[in-house]
């Protein structure tokens, strides 16, 4: 187990604990929920991603949307970091750039709630393995 030197470690601690524990509960359906994946490889974290990963976390869950936050690598934006790909029920994934909390709110109030599109949208240029 990894070692809590902060207050931000036992945060992440808990935020990752809780999304695996939504996945688990959602596993027969998780295209149900809303889905974000964080950027955090070492450009994503150094451009403020534990911030943005925090701040959804906790949004997302004091506004009851039913959705899970997931962390994952280097999504091939590093020019725009930090980055989110944010799948809502039903629809392709969205990927955002230069994403900090503020951008954070507007995409949780304009996309995620009113299915509003929002300036920052980048090309996808991968592939989702499924």
């Amino acid at each position: 187990m990894a070692k809590i030197k902060s207050l931000d470690d036992l945060r992440n601690m808990k935020s990752e604990l809780q999304a695996k524990i939504k996945i688990r509960e959602h596993a027969d359906h998780p295209e149900a929920m809303v889905q974000i994946k964080v950027g955090m490889a070492t450009s994503g974290i150094a451009s403020g991603a534990k911030k943005v990963f925090n701040y959804l976390s906790e949004e997302l869950d004091k506004r009851n949307i039913d959705a899970v936050v997931t962390q994952t690598g280097d999504m091939g934006y590093c020019y725009a970091e930090p980055t989110i790909e944010v799948t809502l029920p039903g629809q392709e994934p969205v990927v955002f750039g230069y994403v900090d909390v503020a951008k954070a709110d507007e995409i949780i109030e304009k996309y995620i709630k009113n299915g509003e599109l929002v300036e920052g949208i980048i090309p996808k240029n991968y592939n989702t393995i499924d």
